[in-house]
Parts: structure tokens; sequence; C-alpha cells
């Protein structure tokens, strides 16, 4: 009889691996204001583990709840992380470097438009308008090191996924 669930337990594993690569560089670079390699992780592990991310992501992001507290910027992660898994998804195809350098900049820059979306039902459109307004100097720096962190990780991190997936799956 086969498993129900279709997740085997190397998926398990792998999950557990994702979930805890992306923990910890958020962790270790937490330092440096709104420079991270979890969108990077995340979208390196869409493309090459596909729906997988779905397990992974949602374990990050309780465990960051866990870890710092479920404050407001929690329920923001509720949505942001999978819809970066979901707009790499659509664009998988893809293969340029610099596609993906700008496409984790854009994502970077477009982060805080996306997190103010709460305010809107908490504060109205316009208290999510300043909240916005007023982090875009940490947007411009979130944007600029994910497009250089991809360009210069992407290659070597995608080189790494592709002997871990041929060895293992």
């Amino acid at each position: 009889m086969g498993n129900p669930s279709g997740i085997s337990v190397k998926d398990i594993a792998l999950i557990g691996m994702m979930i805890a690569t992306i923990e910890v560089v958020k962790d270790v670079l937490a330092f440096l204001p709104n420079v991270e390699l979890v969108t990077l992780l995340i979208v390196l592990y869409t493309l090459f583990f596909g729906k997988r991310i779905l397990f992974a992501i949602p374990a990050f992001v309780f465990l960051q709840g866990l870890l710092h507290g479920f404050g407001l910027w929690w329920i923001m992660y509720l949505y942001v992380w999978p819809l970066l898994a979901l707009l790499t998804f659509l664009f998988r195809r893809q293969t340029s470097l610099w596609f993906w350098s700008a496409f984790c900049g854009l994502f970077g820059l477009f982060f805080g438009a996306l997190c103010s979306l709460p305010y809107i039902i908490l504060s109205g459109p316009a208290a999510a308008l300043a909240w916005w307004v007023a982090g875009i100097p940490f947007d411009i720096v979130h944007g600029i090191s994910n497009a250089v962190l991809c360009f210069v990780l992407f290659r070597p991190l995608h080189f790494a996924l592709n002997k871990l997936k041929n060895a293992w799956f």
C-alpha cells in the first residue's frame, strides 16, 4: 500500500533541511537591516523542490513566530513568503541569472508595500501608505541587497542544489 499523503521520508528530511537553512540564514544576517537570504533560498527551493516548499514555508513562518513572537509582522509573513513561492513557480522556466537577480531585487523593493496591506484593514489606506512610505529607504536596501546576493550566490547555490537533487532524488 502506498503512502496516501504522497510525502516520503526523504521529503520530510528535505523539508526539514529547507526550514533549518532558511531559519539559520535569517538569524545569522538579522544584525544587517533588510539584508537577507530567505528570498533567494525560497526562490531556489521552489525551483528545485516544487511543492515541497509549500510545507517548508508555513513551518518556517510558525518557527519565526515561536522564536520572535506572533506580532503583526508575523501575519505579513503568512502571505508574503507563499506569494514569493507562487511567483517563482510562475516564472520557473526562466534560466537567466539577470532575471532572477532582478526578480529578487524587485521582491525586496516591494516587500514593504506588500507588508503594508494589513494596515489598510487595521488603520485605513492613509496609515498603510504612511507606513509603506516611511519604510522606503529600508525597501531600497532590501531590493539592492537581494539583487546583489542573488547575483553572487544564485549559481553556486544552484550548482549545489542540483548535485543534492541528483544524488538524493
